[in-house]
């Protein structure tokens, strides 16, 4: 990481000295054919060579993995020119070439997203070109969700007013048609437990519908990303009642990934993010190959 960086909490609670994460469980499948989120040591808050990874995939017949290493635009945030572009596909393209006859390697990446930044992000885009992007909304060391002012700012706010400034950005996120799919788009619930519990916010379910409402209209899909089942909200971000929303909505596409940043959380936690989408009524992923959008159906057990 480079110095004189803020440090953006984005890991997994073993990353952040927490609670270890736990193994895969017992019902994790060999048939899953694609994990759309991972980070690689080209991630300041990973360390995982790409060539782990790839032997997990191949170990676990998953057929086909995206790598989507953090990219900032805030000069203060972590992932700031800590790899550059062609570093990065570099090492992606090289390791797809080595793995090419056992698992399918994609160059993505996930782009913190800030209204602010907007024009850099899409200018970003323009100039580089990836299989896959995600575009996600992180919590800055300095704003409310942080672990030190967080029990102070909900206190005697409505769940509306505490979401409010994440979901607004969200909603900006998925409005901007930037991305393939917009990342854990209720990750907050990490930070928000204990104050205020992931129940909270299954009660208010409308409070989601800007976000989604945004995705439809951009046709942008929707991640299920299972990270929050091994962080303190203990269940997908988001959840099928909210996925299922998004479908009655109008939302056709949704992505789902494991959002691993060690070697002991790759594809964890992925096989109920697979039922979560069908539970919500899809039957297929939304990717990208870094040509035109396309969908991988999901196993036929999931299907039925």
């Amino acid at each position: 990481m480079k110095s004189g960086t803020r440090t953006v909490d984005r890991s997994s609670p073993s990353e952040v000295g927490g609670e270890a994460p736990r193994r895969h469980p017992p019902e994790d499948s060999t048939d899953l054919p694609l994990d759309s989120h991972l980070h690689t040591d080209l991630s300041p808050d990973s360390d995982v060579p790409i060539d782990v990874y790839a032997a997990a995939a191949v170990e676990r017949g998953i057929s086909e993995i995206a790598i989507t290493d953090h990219v900032d635009f805030d000069p203060g945030y972590p992932a700031y020119a800590f790899a550059d572009f062609a570093t990065r596909e570099s090492v992606v393209r090289e390791a797809a070439e080595r793995w090419g006859d056992r698992v399918a390697i994609r160059f993505g990446c996930e782009l913190t997203y800030e209204r602010r930044h907007e024009a850099e992000i899409r200018d970003h885009l323009r100039r580089h070109r990836y299989d896959f992007t995600i575009g996600s909304v992180h919590i800055a060391p300095d704003g409310p969700y942080a672990a030190e002012r967080v029990a102070s700012f909900v206190q005697g706010k409505s769940v509306a007013a505490v979401v409010r400034p994440y979901f607004e950005e969200v909603e900006a996120a998925a409005r901007s048609g930037l991305f393939d799919t917009i990342g854990h788009v209720d990750f907050v619930k990490r930070y928000l437990t204990p104050h205020v519990m992931p129940d909270a916010l299954a009660a208010a379910p409308e409070l989601y519908e800007p976000i989604l409402r945004a995705l439809v209209a951009s046709g942008t899909a929707l991640e299920v990303n299972t990270s929050g089942l091994r962080q303190s909200a203990r269940e997908t971000y988001p959840t099928t009642a909210i996925v299922a929303l998004f479908r009655e909505l109008g939302g056709t596409s949704v992505t789902a990934g494991s959002d691993a940043h060690r070697a002991d959380t790759f594809a964890f936690g992925l096989e109920e993010g697979y039922r979560v989408a069908a539970g919500a009524g899809f039957r297929s992923l939304a990717f990208r190959r870094g040509a035109g959008r396309l969908r991988v159906p999901l196993p036929a057990r999931f299907r039925t």
